[in-house]
């Protein structure tokens, strides 16, 4: 590693979760509130629609109680309590649920609609209450955002436009049965980013929080798609030119989900599965990101004939559409979580969203058992249980065989001597590596905290003693996170 070389702000707002627990051990960046409940939630009864998920009904599932907005008041305590930001999803489709009342599908109901839904508007058209009329047949957003902004006037928040639209109609058929359009998608995304900047000024706003590559590509066979080519292309020169429109920025982070395709053995990595071949697909899959050399099995590359290196292939659409615009992603897994491979594979991805300078990535629960990737998490945020966390800064490190071994390195823009490292095994035997710490400092020794085998703990190992001036042998255990700091 070089501490003068490739040297980058790490964003806090990578290490991310959704809603998930122990946030104060695990230390996460933000807390997102999102998911397909939120696309119908409604926050004035906390009433929200199941959708595809289960039966499609309406019902109390994100809180039984009629207080307005009380899942988001939980979320942003939980967030104020730890000092990072709430990221919050305002629903931009044209209902939301109207009742608590379950029964399986609201399409059984007699004109549904207007009986088991009520309209959704980004404006209200008339002054803001921070007390909702629930009698009324209207949510409104406007009214929504003023009312975080009254009730958590110290807290940081973001705002996220709706949840996946490239999949409402299979999602969220009883509201808009038919795919989402291009232009209707665009026209959306201004309409109530404009409404968020005009009660919010400060607030920043992630849009279009798209599902996946093919909505990334053609909006999920969006039919107005025509002659227009790449939807992320197009929805990005659409948001450059509504800035240009408005003498402002609507849209400030190009939002994508992202569970990789890649498989191992037929076996898609995301699944729990912990057969050998999955595991290898697993623990690779994360080069997929950045790595130009590197083709994944999946559809994707089959379809692109190309590696994907997705997080430089975003990059270079923002430059050539909409400079500025920061990246995230919002929802993320690889899989297995409570397995090793996923500590390796979790690991591996959060020391790339701060190398590759990704601004903002929330981690999403699959299973009800993530302890080995929240481990990993731990790894970066709180690797001796009192804190102590990966740098702020990240400095060039560079792996001679990324196919076996990852490296990350940070400082801190405070402490320039202050040096962590996380080394990764991706291997199932042990590895013999050499560490160069390029530094002005001399370390005679390497601190080390080690993630591996059955245990979902990140625990201290013996030091390492110097071979040479800044120079260390090490063994890397099989499938494993290793924290590494260096000491005079």
């Amino acid at each position: 590693m070089r501490s003068d070389q490739a040297v980058r702000a790490i964003s806090p707002l990578i290490y991310g979760t959704n809603g998930a627990p122990n946030v104060a051990q695990n230390r996460f960046g933000v807390l997102r509130l999102g998911g397909n409940r939120l696309t119908a939630y409604n926050w004035e009864n906390n009433a929200s629609n199941a959708g595809s998920d289960y039966n499609h009904q309406n019902d109390g599932f994100l809180s039984t109680s009629n207080t307005p907005g009380d899942p988001v008041t939980a979320l942003i305590t939980q967030a104020t309590s730890i000092n990072v930001p709430a990221l919050i999803t305002i629903p931009i489709i044209d209902y939301v649920a109207a009742d608590k009342n379950g029964g399986g599908d609201v399409r059984s109901s007699p004109n549904y609609l207007t009986t088991r839904f009520k309209q959704n508007r980004a404006l209200k058209g008339a002054p803001l209450s921070a007390a909702p009329d629930v009698t009324d047949g209207f949510v409104n957003q406007d009214e929504f955002v003023s009312w975080i902004k009254t009730t958590q006037p110290t807290a940081k928040v973001l705002f996220s436009l709706d949840n996946e639209p490239d999949l409402w109609s299979s999602t969220h058929p009883a509201i808009h049965p038919i795919p989402v359009g291009y232009d209707e998608l665009v026209a959306r995304n201004i309409s109530y980013a404009k409404m968020v900047k005009s009660v919010w000024p400060g607030a920043e706003v992630c849009g279009f929080v798209s599902y996946g590559w093919n909505g990334y590509t053609w909006l999920q066979g969006a039919p107005d798609q025509g002659t227009k080519g790449d939807f992320t292309n197009y929805y990005l020169d659409k948001m450059k030119a509504a800035e240009l429109a408005e003498g402002k920025r609507l849209i400030d982070y190009l939002d994508l989900h992202w569970y990789p395709e890649a498989q191992g053995g037929g076996v898609r990595v995301i699944e729990a599965s912990t057969a050998a071949a999955v595991v290898t697909a697993r623990v690779q899959a994360a080069r997929s990101l950045w790595d130009a050399s590197y083709t994944e099995s999946s559809w994707i590359t089959q379809t692109l004939g190309q590696p994907i290196n997705l997080i430089r292939r975003m990059r270079d659409k923002i430059a050539a559409h909409y400079p500025g615009t920061k990246l995230a992603f919002t929802e993320w897994n690889y899989g297995a979580g409570g397995h090793i491979s996923a500590a390796v594979a979790t690991a591996d991805v959060l020391g790339i969203f701060g190398r590759e300078g990704v601004e903002l990535a929330n981690f999403w629960e699959l299973t009800n058992n993530e302890t080995f990737a929240y481990a990993a998490f731990r790894a970066f945020r709180n690797y001796d249980g009192a804190g102590a966390q990966f740098g702020d800064t990240s400095i060039s490190a560079v792996s001679s065989d990324p196919a076996t071994a990852s490296i990350y390195a940070s400082t801190d823009a405070a402490s320039s001597s202050r040096v962590v490292l996380i080394a990764i095994n991706k291997s199932t035997s042990a590895k013999t590596a050499g560490v160069t710490v390029a530094h002005p400092t001399a370390f005679t020794r390497l601190k080390v905290f080690t993630l591996a085998g059955t245990t979902a703990q990140v625990v201290a190992a013996p030091d390492v003693t110097a071979a040479a001036t800044n120079a260390f042998h090490l063994t890397l255990p099989p499938l494993s996170v290793q924290v590494l700091v260096p000491a005079p």
